[in-house]
């Protein structure tokens, strides 16, 4: 994963041969004795960093790290930047060890007359970071020919057309891994700024005359109590001939004691006015999540183990007949998955959000006198693309899933073609009770798990679901669910690497959606300029996600007044702006408050129970 050991920043490298080839790479000035060059596309000329040793199994990482020690308050601007810092490397040291999840949604951008610009096409990356010595990743989501591209982390593609780095998107967590410093930069003090709940000192940061290439410009605000960055917004700077630097917002959140961790990040190319010449346009999300994943926790658990001499009394304490050991053996499948999912940072824990899914399930499966020998389970997957499928008798649907969908009736009835599935029998995944085929890698995931049906058994699923929405609560709002399966076929063959699944059936094939497609013919049309007509929503609205412990609940924005048609942005990126709070005010149990974002604002209300 870190053969070659480049430092990266730049999220775009054009490589210009003799058939104009062109080339997207991220880059990041390495630490160079003197004058400080970029690490180029071509592996030969790329600097390697000073070795440091990586973390390892004898290296135990604390499951939640000290908060760094108290110190005076620093009475001038002088002491206010060298805090600064301190803290910037000391969290670079507190964040070395930790392999978080990392998770970029790019969407190409182009001019629509009357929705303004709107998605392309669009890009999915899903990997780990590695943050010992440098940073790095290894995708999930494996290149069928890695060749050159996989050298390249990125790689090229020819013909004027551009590929996107996903290390790239990855690399500002940080401003400048190895030199950020008063001999690389000047810090500027501009004002104090309320974020949220925080107030910040806000500097501008420009690279010294001689620092060299691929440094960092642009704005970072800093809490007032320990100095931490919270944000980081700008660019960097030099790029060599041909070479593209992405402008990006990068947010930390306030999630354990003392510490401000990376959680979102926002980028944004293109300019869309009149008589302006894009060589690229784009908005791209990035997420992180899973910095406490890995932290041997586990393994305090036996301390606690106390075994009693136990006799069962029971009358089932005998034998399961063939029917019951079959059941067990699919719960024995069902609870395999379930832990492998979570440890991988792929599912999130059970948590309040899993309730409000349940009760969906629960209002279809009482009012179509479903009686099941074992409970329905709902869980939520962490990743971005609209996806759902069935493992025994636990229904999993996505963050992002949830993310876009308009209101209750069009959750019913995603959930409803999972829980046909189950009524119907359709029971996938028994060769997991095998505990042996659990063992892989996390980033082999989604190549040793998959829980994909034959097409007859999608049709049955969809027949046996729209039977059981007409029999429930939703039946008389099933327009909203047509609707939503409406605008999904409009942006289907523009999103496709948002509806591609990874575990189940994708809701979409060849540009055309699959799934469900009955309750669109019943729905009313779609009206772009009808203003209260919302058939889906933007990325980000429904779900908050705990970056360090996974854990998932609903938003609960205010609604925002929708003006025009291109406030709808239906399965759009929109930038991040989450309410910045510190760590145990307002929450309960003195746990942290994270962020909402921007696409939270939005004038439907979140699915309620």
């Amino acid at each position: 994963m870190r053969t070659s050991k480049w430092m990266v920043l730049a999220l775009l490298v054009v490589m210009v041969t003799m058939i104009v080839t062109t080339a997207a790479v991220a880059q990041q000035s390495a630490p160079a004795p003197a004058t400080q060059q970029p690490a180029s596309a071509a592996p030969q000329s790329a600097t390697a960093p000073e070795a440091q040793p990586p973390a390892t199994a004898s290296q135990p990482i604390s499951a939640t790290p000290a908060p760094p020690p108290p110190v005076a308050a620093p009475s001038t601007m002088d002491q206010v930047v060298d805090r600064v810092i301190e803290r910037e490397k000391g969290l670079i040291k507190m964040m070395a060890p930790r392999t978080p999840v990392i998770e970029t949604y790019v969407q190409n951008l182009t001019q629509d007359t009357q929705l303004g610009p709107v998605p392309s096409d669009d890009r999915y990356f899903l990997g780990r970071m590695d943050l010992t010595d440098s940073i790095d990743r290894d995708d999930y989501l494996k290149d069928k020919d890695p060749g050159m591209e996989k050298r390249m982390l990125g790689g090229f593609t020819k013909m004027f057309k551009f590929q996107y780095t996903p290390l790239g998107f990855s690399w500002m967590i940080y401003a400048d891994r190895n030199d950020f410093d008063r001999q690389h930069y000047d810090f500027r003090y501009i004002r104090r700024e309320f974020m949220g709940d925080v107030r910040t000192l806000v500097f501008d940061i420009t690279p010294k005359k001689d620092a060299g290439r691929g440094r960092f410009l642009g704005r970072i605000w800093v809490e007032d109590q320990d100095f931490n960055i919270v944000r980081l917004n700008g660019t960097y700077t030099h790029p060599k001939r041909n070479t593209y630097y992405f402008h990006m917002d990068s947010w930390r959140l306030n999630l354990v004691p003392g510490w401000w961790v990376p959680t979102y990040i926002y980028s944004e190319e293109g300019d869309f006015t009149a008589g302006a010449k894009n060589k690229i346009a784009f908005k791209a999300q990035t997420r992180l999540w899973g910095y406490n994943l890995k932290t041997g926790a586990a393994n305090d658990e036996l301390t606690n183990i106390r075994v009693d001499s136990v006799k069962d009394e029971t009358p089932s304490a005998q034998d399961a007949s063939p029917l019951a050991a079959q059941r067990e053996w699919q719960q024995q499948a069902e609870d395999n998955v379930l832990e492998r999912l979570e440890r991988s940072g792929l599912l999130a824990p059970e948590g309040e959000l899993d309730k409000v899914l349940q009760t969906v399930v629960n209002n279809l499966q009482i009012t179509n006198n479903i009686e099941l020998p074992r409970p329905i389970r709902t869980r939520v997957l962490i990743t971005s693309p609209l996806e759902t499928f069935s493992v025994g008798n636990t229904i999993v649907i996505s963050r992002g899933m949830i993310d876009v969908l308009p209101d209750e009736a069009s959750l019913a009835a995603v959930l409803s073609h999972e829980l046909a599935h189950i009524v119907l029998g359709h029971n996938l995944g028994s060769q997991y009770a095998f505990n042996d085929r659990m063992l892989f890698s996390d980033e082999g995931t989604y190549q040793n798990l998959g829980f994909k049906h034959i097409p007859e058994e999608e049709a049955a699923a969809d027949k046996k679901a729209v039977e059981m929405l007409k029999n429930s609560p939703y039946a008389q709002k099933l327009d909203a669910a047509g609707l939503f399966i409406k605008v999904l076929q409009t942006r289907a063959t523009q999103l496709a690497a948002l509806l591609q699944a990874h575990l189940g059936n994708s809701i979409a094939e060849n540009g055309t959606v699959t799934r469900m497609s009955q309750l669109a013919t019943s729905a009313p049309a779609l009206d772009w300029n009808k203003l209260d007509q919302i058939a889906a929503l933007p990325l980000g609205g429904r779900v908050r996600l705990n970056a360090w412990d996974n854990k998932v609940e609903m938003v609960k924005a205010q609604p925002v007044a929708i003006t025009s048609a291109r406030d709808k942005m239906p399965f759009e990126v929109t930038p991040f702006f989450p309410r910045l709070t510190r760590f145990g005010a307002n929450a309960p149990n003195g746990g942290p408050v994270p962020a909402t974002t921007a696409s939270s604002a939005n004038a439907t209300p979140s699915p309620t129970n």
